[in-house]
């Protein structure tokens, strides 16, 4: 189910990995009802490789329905192109993978970055971080995620400078411990 005429769509992605910590964020009658106030009509969520199902904004065994708030909601493990979802929604709140990232940004489309904690080196919460400090992104923790929904404001975000990358080149060659040449 993708967006059609008239809805603004929310999607969720948390690429080829699993994070049931922000599947379960976004699978609250809270956020359901703060994605209502906020005049989204649906919620697609990509849930990856996860265990963890959305059981409490659906019936038991349904992979979409319409929730009590009058949100449509959705689920799926994977699909062979997220272009279509990215290119249909009105927000995207996505893990902090860079393929991810960098997809949604180049798409135009306003994004919530959530950086996975438990993975090594912590590297999505320093791009995530990086990302927010030039207002390309919001980037919130799992357990921030509803009070960054409530206080999103899309024409706060600066578009993401597409055709230059230097700066995240050079965070990461800063990290890698390489430095490129200069001219």
């Amino acid at each position: 189910m993708v967006q059609t005429r008239g809805q603004r769509s929310v999607f969720v992605t948390v690429g080829t990995t699993k994070f049931e910590d922000l599947i379960k964020a976004v699978d609250t009658p809270e956020f359901a009802a703060a994605l209502a106030a906020k005049g989204y009509s649906q919620l697609i969520i990509q849930k990856g490789a996860g265990e963890y199902v959305p059981c409490k904004l659906l019936p038991a065994g349904a992979t979409s329905a319409e929730h009590a708030s009058g949100l449509k909601v959705q689920y799926f493990d994977f699909s062979p192109s997220l272009a279509k979802y990215i290119s249909s929604a009105a927000l995207i709140i996505s893990h902090a993978g860079s393929g991810s990232i960098f997809e949604t940004l180049h798409a135009g489309k306003p994004l919530i970055v959530v950086p996975n904690p438990l993975l090594m080196d912590n590297h999505q919460a320093e791009l995530g971080d990086h990302l927010a400090a030039m207002q390309a992104v919001v980037c919130a923790a799992p357990d921030e995620l509803l009070s960054a929904v409530t206080s999103l404001d899309t024409s706060e975000l600066k578009p993401f400078p597409a055709k230059n990358a230097c700066g995240i080149i050079d965070k990461v060659d800063d990290f890698m411990g390489r430095h490129r040449a200069t001219s």
